[in-house]
């Protein structure tokens, strides 16, 4: 007969692995906050360096660590929940928020550190919203895009079910991508902590339909306008647009913050938010909107140049091969405001497609590790699944589990991610928009470049394999490599 064990029985599994972490990340008195995630513990530490990682991560428990964000997080699995309730139990601490470890984190970070966690934390609640446009606009595409010689034409020409799916799908994708700066707007003031309910009407009085539409003000033969007697100011939508919504979502919060300092209690209710909506909503369309505007294009003009000129492919390389290294200092989160810009001004971007590809490098290359070292039942608990979930678009279990780890497949996964990424760009591989990273991303490009993508993901998958196996046995890297979050103090 099956015993199920109790939950005391698996607390009491991890007593032994707790107290050492505890140890070996240099005791109570060097811990400023520590929490949980899905499978990692996070911890924020007084002194980083004084964490013995090969300690660490020669515990039983223990799959891997890495620090991020200002955070040494070290990777238990599926228990975490178990292991984290019997180390607080161990060690006697409190647990914090997952929102407080973050807020205590900062102090470890560098400024472009700061400013990546920040972005992260304003896009990452819109991005199953961004990814599922993605799709959507890819499934789209093959609906009304491509020409099929056995239907005569395009799939919605030759039924009118698939012409009508194909319009209500424009219904989403219309709300995700046209009315971002709602979104936008609404996590800003959910991230900063002030009236949620203000961001989201100042997002809408930036895409109202009284607005003349961004996409309609190139060819508009005449701009409405309020007439404010001493003034007019264009009644021009912001639809799609990311700076002029991030300016004024920062504007509505800062002056609710100042106007809760100087207004009395009593009549806060009312002055509060209207000396916070009304004037950020004037400013948006008179300064912040114009000037946001002309930065986001001058920003994605300068990535889209370097995307197509006659230098990217050099550019595609270096970025291609950088971009893991980005994600261990997380300012890869900036690239999400880079691709939803160039979604806005080109319909689509060049970018987002070598992000994928650099996930599936990593995924390949842990995979030629599991090859290598097959037998080691340890490590395939952590390098199988890490490889799966990879080529599903989700790199950090493979890269620090696994490819950081031993360095060298590291190493062979930039520069395949580089050669994959240099021949998506140059052959003009572009997609509708940020969707599932990995495998999956080809759902997300555009139908004229299925084969050249094809093509930049097998690259991605063999040149990184073939490379981690010939470097381990070549003993070539090995333990040479260790990446480090540059100051920029």
């Amino acid at each position: 007969m099956y015993v199920y064990a109790s939950k005391e029985d698996k607390m009491a599994k991890y007593t032994e692995d707790a107290k050492k972490l505890q140890e070996y990340v240099g005791g109570n008195e060097n811990i400023s906050a520590v929490t949980h995630c899905v499978t990692r513990m996070r911890f924020v530490l007084k002194d980083p360096k004084k964490a013995q990682v090969e300690k660490i991560e020669a515990l039983d428990s223990v799959q891997g660590s890495f620090t991020q964000s200002g955070q040494f997080q070290v990777i238990i699995g599926n228990d975490v929940d178990t292991f984290y309730n019997e180390f607080i139990n161990v060690t006697g601490l409190e647990g914090t928020t997952k929102d407080s470890a973050k807020e205590a984190a900062k102090k470890n970070q560098n400024f472009l550190q700061r400013i990546a966690s920040v972005l992260a934390e304003i896009f990452a609640p819109l991005i199953p919203a961004i990814v599922v446009g993605g799709l959507l606009l890819g499934f789209r595409n093959v609906l009304e895009g491509i020409e099929f010689s056995n239907l005569g034409g395009t799939i919605v020409e030759a039924s009118q079910f698939w012409n009508g799916v194909n319009h209500f799908l424009w219904l989403i994708c219309e709300a995700i991508f046209h009315f971002l700066p709602v979104g936008i707007t609404w996590s800003i003031t959910r991230k900063m902590g002030t009236t949620q309910i203000l961001g989201i009407v100042l997002g809408i009085t930036l895409v109202s339909p009284q607005l003349l539409n961004a996409y309609g003000v190139a060819g508009a033969e005449e701009i409405p306008f309020w007439d404010f007697g001493f003034a007019k100011v264009n009644m021009i939508g912001y639809q799609a647009q990311v700076l002029p919504a991030m300016f004024a979502g920062f504007l509505l919060v800062y002056l609710e913050r100042l106007w809760k300092k100087v207004i009395p209690n009593s009549i806060s209710m009312i002055f509060v938010p209207l000396l916070s909506l009304v004037p950020t909503v004037l400013l948006a369309h008179t300064i912040l909107g114009p000037i946001g505007w002309k930065i986001g294009s001058a920003i994605s003009n300068v990535v889209y140049s370097g995307l197509t000129n006659k230098l990217n492919w050099l550019f595609a390389l270096v970025f291609g091969a950088l971009y893991s290294p980005l994600v261990i200092t997380g300012l890869h989160h900036m690239t999400n405001a880079i691709d939803l810009q160039l979604m806005s001004d080109y319909k689509g971007t060049i970018l987002w497609p070598m992000i994928a590809l650099s996930n599936i490098a990593q995924g390949s290359a842990t995979l030629a590790v599991v090859i290598s070292h097959r037998g080691d039942k340890k490590e395939e608990q952590i390098s199988i699944p890490s490889v799966i979930s990879a080529y599903l678009g989700v790199t950090e279990p493979a890269m620090f589990g696994i490819n950081l780890k031993y360095g060298f497949p590291f190493i062979a996964a930039m520069i395949g991610s580089g050669l994959a990424g240099m021949f998506s760009v140059m052959m003009g591989v572009e997609a509708f928009g940020i969707g599932v990273g990995g495998l999956p991303g080809i759902l997300s490009i555009k139908s004229a470049f299925y084969l050249p993508f094809l093509i930049s993901m097998v690259i991605a998958m063999i040149v990184p394999f073939v490379l981690t196996l010939i470097f381990e046995k070549k003993n070539l890297f090995k333990n040479k490599v260790e990446f480090k979050t540059p100051s920029f103090k």
